[in-house]
């Protein structure tokens, strides 16, 4: 396993807003990868752990929301580590949407 992405958002919306934004966006997040499909995800405290399945492989993920900004962390399998510089370019970018 490749080390993993980690991309952090800033907001001034504070925890519980950022936190309903996010969950509202939740659809949005298989787009961030190539192939991506279908997204299963759940709340722990509020840490939105999320798998996404692309390319024939499974993504697995995470949200960590806190009251001034989001970390997301992504963890590649091998086969998608090929694509880590894209999928962190994407994900610097479409990650404040979730946030909008």
């Amino acid at each position: 396993m490749s080390d993993p992405i980690v991309v952090e958002v800033p907001h001034k919306l504070g925890l519980a807003e950022a936190r309903r934004r996010v969950d509202a966006g939740i659809g949005k997040l298989s787009g961030w990868f190539p192939g991506g499909a279908e997204v299963e995800h759940h709340w722990t405290a509020d840490v939105l752990h999320f798998t996404v399945a692309a390319m024939g492989q499974r993504v697995s993920s995470s949200l960590d929301v806190r009251n001034d900004r989001v970390i997301a962390t992504v963890d590649l399998p091998p086969f998608l580590a090929l694509f880590a510089d894209r999928i962190r370019a994407k994900l610097a970018k479409e990650a404040p949407k979730l946030l909008e």
